[in-house]
């Protein structure tokens, strides 16, 4: 899949403020410091169409990203951080819930952990939590250039153990800096993007 084009379309904190046009969508969570940004950046080919930071914590709202014209990737904000209290914290999981229960085009999740930690309890809550409401998840291992090639087997191991991917889920290893991955995932997005069709 070759990416033409690629907007900020909605920045939405209810369901009222929603694309209407029914195109497939793709959610992506994961921890604040994850790098959901430099994973929308890598996979639409364009450097700060969504904005890296060094502060954890800066997306505050659902961010739906049109690509192509033929799907949103749909950001919300992430989870973990402790620089934010706990009623926004409250208030960024109502949204994301609120997503999840009425947003029928919404195909896939996927869902972002640091491939160099064992995933925290924070990341097995959210996997339980996506899998409560039957939703097909995609793991994204991200910064795996920066392990070594020989831990890489191991590390696979544990991260399958604890998330204990149900039947249908499956991971990908991705990397910003070499791209690995990016067209692994593009391909499965044109997959379920044509399926709707």
């Amino acid at each position: 899949m070759k990416i033409n084009d690629v907007t900020l379309k909605i920045s939405a904190v209810r369901i009222s403020q929603y694309p209407e046009d029914h195109l497939p969508e793709f959610m992506l969570v994961g921890r604040s410091n994850v790098g959901k940004s430099s994973f929308i950046n890598t996979l639409v080919g364009r450097k700060n169409i969504a904005r890296t930071s060094s502060k954890p914590g800066k997306t505050q709202t659902l961010n739906f990203y049109l690509v192509n014209n033929a799907f949103y990737l749909v950001d919300v904000p992430g989870y973990g951080y402790a620089s934010v209290d706990k009623k926004t914290q409250e208030k960024f999981g109502k949204m994301i819930e609120e997503y999840l229960e009425h947003r029928e085009q919404m195909k896939r999740v996927f869902m972002l952990v640091d491939f160099r930690h064992k995933p925290t309890e924070d990341d097995v809550l959210m996997y339980n939590f996506l899998k409560y409401y039957n939703i097909p998840v995609t793991i994204i291992a991200t910064k795996v250039d920066k392990v070594g090639n020989s831990k890489v087997e191991s590390i696979k191991k544990e991260l399958l153990s604890t998330l204990d991917l149900v039947v249908g889920d499956d991971l990908v290893l991705f990397s910003s800096v070499t791209k690995l991955g990016k067209d692994q995932i593009l391909q499965k997005i044109e997959e379920i993007t044509m399926e709707t069709l």
